[in-house]
């Protein structure tokens, strides 16, 4: 990546679910000018740390028919057949998945994989396991989405917490048309998104391989 690149990535606007984080850590900037040099510097770091977090760049699909683009920014940790969450109503047969974990480091705004209606929303409560475990997907706290695609196949994307992640956010609603690399929500410090492929489409990446959210194409629905 040029360093421009990089520049522009860690220097993007934030997302608008890191503001009330930013304005927290302005307030304690000025409260330390009254109170002591420690909390401007706490606030400070704060505010610092919020404003890499929350960063949302622009990313650039590559409009390619029959793309499926990754839901999120981060390392693949797992790949395998996985029936898709029950709530969602898609069926008790596996399909293909692949998890991505977002350490505290990577972009976290989800973006929609390919163009399609949401056909359904599901939200479950649940633990805060490590979200590089499997078993993240079962037991923790998610938000499901299953998406239709124009050719009437469907697929899902799960938005995960994890160990410190605390809040999912999901601007969707049922009904929506949806076009791939359009945000969608994201999730805050540390988290999963689980992609479940239509029946039939099997990813092209492997385990360990990095994702840029929007933009990394996981498989090909004509294949």
């Amino acid at each position: 990546m040029a360093m421009t690149d990089t520049l522009r990535m860690v220097l993007a606007p934030p997302h608008p679910a890191g503001r009330p984080f930013i304005l927290a850590g302005i307030v304690a900037i000025a409260l330390g000018v009254a109170l002591g040099a420690w909390l401007v510097w706490l606030g400070l770091l704060f505010t610092l740390f919020c404003l890499y977090f929350f960063r949302d760049p622009e990313r650039y699909p590559p409009g390619r028919p029959g793309a499926v683009l990754s839901p999120a920014d981060g390392h693949v940790v797992s790949v395998a057949p996985a029936v898709p969450p029950a709530e969602l109503g898609l069926g008790p047969e596996p399909r293909w998945r692949v998890g991505i974990f977002l350490s505290v480091l990577d972009v976290h705004v989800n973006r929609i994989p390919a163009d399609g209606t949401v056909t359904r929303i599901a939200y479950r409560h649940g633990a805060y396991v490590n979200a590089a475990l499997d078993k993240a997907s079962d037991e923790n706290e998610r938000n499901a989405v299953a998406l239709r695609l124009p050719d009437g196949r469907d697929m899902a994307v799960v938005q995960i917490a994890g160990l410190i992640a605390r809040r999912i956010v999901c601007s969707l609603r049922e009904g929506d048309t949806v076009q791939a690399g359009a945000r969608f929500g994201i999730i805050r410090f540390g988290s999963r998104t689980d992609l479940y492929l239509p029946p039939g489409v099997r990813p092209l990446v492997a385990e360990g391989q990095t994702m840029i959210g929007g933009e990394t194409v996981i498989a090909e629905l004509d294949a």
